[in-house]
């Protein structure tokens, strides 16, 4: 199988991985996501995933009340590495070769985030979770994972969500809502009506023209289908 891409970073939503309940992390698609990075992986694509907190916790919706924004926005990268640490468990078990790294000081549970270790454990096969966001306040995960994205030499980012691209309003409301294949920077950037990502993740990803697939991850074979290049989702570039 010819590949378009070498090394991707994948982002996952704690939404995302609730899967059917209401919050925390839903085993069973757990590892049904770690049997479809496999078959990325046999394609001979490296991958890399950001995972959110959503499932346990939200900074920015957390504070307030005597809960300070920065602390907050500390909890919430504590959710992110319940997730990760899940992650690898789940896809370890699945036979599916994983490490665990962090982007803050968390080293009882995970290894720290360094990016000749993370290149390391790509090289030898292995998917590499980071858990942590950027490690600092005030800065989404998808901002993270565009970061990410940039240090570990990712051709793309693939953004997973609930629906199979960027619609012109939000097709749960509105029926005649039409479907992107493709966008600008510029048009995701300015539009306010298209919120699938922080504006800031976008405009970095734009500065540095780093392209994003905004995808269902959750339909079977859509991440496999991404890397060899067929049109999948909505390509923002």
């Amino acid at each position: 199988m010819s590949v378009k891409y070498q090394r991707i970073l994948l982002k996952l939503s704690g939404e995302q991985l609730a899967g059917k309940f209401d919050s925390g992390i839903d085993p069973e698609l757990a590892a049904w996501l770690a049997k479809e990075v496999k078959k990325v992986q046999n394609a001979g694509t490296e991958v890399i995933i950001m995972v959110g907190g959503g499932n346990f916790v939200r900074g920015a919706q957390t504070a307030g009340h005597g809960i300070k924004r920065v602390t907050a926005d500390h909890m919430g990268m504590l959710a992110t590495m319940v997730n990760a640490l899940a992650l690898t468990d789940i896809f370890e078990n699945q036979k599916v070769k994983t490490r665990c790294l962090s982007n803050i000081f968390a080293e009882q549970v995970a290894e720290p985030f360094v990016h000749r270790l993370a290149n390391k454990h790509l090289e030898k096969g292995r998917v590499v979770i980071v858990g942590g966001g950027t490690g600092r306040p005030y800065m989404t995960t998808d901002t993270g994972a565009v970061v990410l994205a940039l240090e570990l030499d990712c051709q793309v980012v693939l953004k997973a969500t609930k629906v199979d691209g960027v619609y012109d309003k939000d097709p749960a409301k509105h029926q005649d809502a039409k479907k992107h294949d493709a966008l600008s920077f510029q048009h995701a950037v300015e539009n306010a009506h298209i919120k699938v990502m922080d504006k800031a993740a976008l405009g970095l990803a734009m500065e540095q023209s780093m392209p994003i697939v905004v995808f269902d991850a959750l339909k079977e074979n859509n991440i496999q289908d991404v890397i060899v290049g067929k049109l999948v989702g909505t390509t923002i570039s």
